[in-house]
C-alpha cells in the first residue's frame, strides 16, 4: 500500500493540515494549534509530509 500524503502551512498560532490516502480520499482538513501539531501527527501512521511556511512565519 502507498503511504498516505499530507500537507501542513505552518504559520505562528494555528496550522492549516490536508492528508490524502494513495487514492486521493481525503482523509483529514482542518486547523489545529500550535500545541496540538504533534499529538494529530503523532496520532496517524506514517506518511509523506511537505511542509510550506511564509517568510514571516518564523517570526
Amino acid at each position: 500500500m502507498s503511504p498516505s500524503v499530507y500537507g501542513i502551512d505552518l504559520a505562528k498560532h494555528s496550522f492549516s493540515i490536508h492528508g490524502e490516502d494513495h487514492q486521493g480520499k481525503v482523509l483529514i482538513h482542518k486547523t489545529i494549534s500550535r500545541p496540538k501539531v504533534l499529538s494529530t501527527f503523532a496520532n496517524i501512521p506514517p506518511a509523506i509530509i511537505g511542509m510550506e511556511a511564509c517568510g514571516a512565519s518564523h517570526e
